[in-house]
């Protein structure tokens, strides 16, 4: 049986999306997750599915002055477009072999690249001995069996484990539409599709994974982290809106025509909450 590979996005889209992540995400949860790191020199941390690395320019300010990211991903094709925007990122940057070396104020940010089938190895990370494994809008893309093996691969280890901006299903669109209950259920049945990992557990996923982590001796706590999109963020609204409604369709339980209407309606939508949960996991000790 040929397995789908794992859920591929363009640059244009994750650059398109950025700013709503980065505004969108949970601060406390965050400042926490510095407070467990505060005391490590040379701070290692894996990035998973780390696309055009939006995550470490999210993170890593808020972070140690001496870090050493691993960017991991499936699709090799983004790590030019990482490099590229890494570097603009960075006040200065230079290269070390394989490693690119980003100055960012006081901080000495140290990046590698691995390709790495995460689908088939959910343990990969370990490889690095990271002190910190850490994902951005990719746990709703897995499955539980997906979620059971990560954990399980963390388990015993003094590892942190970090995710943000896990979809949990609270959307909201402002003007209400006739179409909404009937596209929601319609994309939801499709965020289930099996993006590589398994059935995809979508809004579910934040709630499974913080499970399987409980099981394989962790704390967990979640906190909201929901995108708030207004007018000034009519780009992303309307591509929200257009793939929403693809979605709805391909799923079979909208017909084309009313996932067209909703989604030229929503192109125009006054404002929209786009619900993600965050996660903290910290070894018990």
């Amino acid at each position: 049986m040929t397995l789908p590979a794992p859920a591929t996005f363009s640059d244009d889209w994750l650059s398109l999306r950025e700013p709503a992540d980065h505004r969108s995400r949970n601060m406390a949860l965050e400042a926490e997750l510095a407070r467990h790191l505060e005391d490590v020199e040379e701070q290692r941390i894996v990035d998973l599915g780390a696309g055009s690395g939006s995550n470490l320019r999210a993170l890593a300010p808020r972070l140690g002055l001496r870090q050493h990211w691993v960017l991991m991903d499936h699709d090799g094709s983004l790590a030019a477009a990482a490099h590229s925007r890494l570097k603009a990122f960075a006040d200065t940057w230079r290269e070390a072999g394989d490693t690119l070396v980003l100055i960012l104020g006081a901080r000495e940010i140290r990046v590698d690249f691995a390709i790495a089938d995460l689908a088939s190895n959910p343990a990969a990370p370990r490889a690095f001995a990271p002190h910190l494994v850490t994902a951005s809008a990719f746990h709703d893309l897995v499955s539980a069996n997906w979620c059971e093996r990560f954990a399980q691969g963390m388990a015993g280890s003094d590892i942190l484990v970090h995710a943000a901006l896990i979809c949990d299903g609270q959307d909201a669109w402002a003007p209400p539409h006739a179409a909404d209950t009937a596209i929601a259920e319609g994309f939801r049945a499709h965020q289930g599709i099996d993006k590589g990992f398994g059935p995809a557990l979508g809004p579910d996923a934040a709630q499974v994974l913080g499970a399987a982590l409980a099981r394989a001796g962790y704390e967990v706590g979640q906190a909201q982290s929901p995108w708030r999109l207004v007018p000034g963020d009519r780009a992303l609204i309307q591509k929200l809106a257009a793939g929403t409604a693809a979605a709805a369709a391909e799923s079979g339980r909208v017909d084309a025509a009313t996932a067209q209407d909703w989604a030229r309606h929503r192109a125009a939508a006054e404002a929209c909450a786009i619900g993600h949960l965050d996660l903290l996991a910290v070894p018990r000790a």
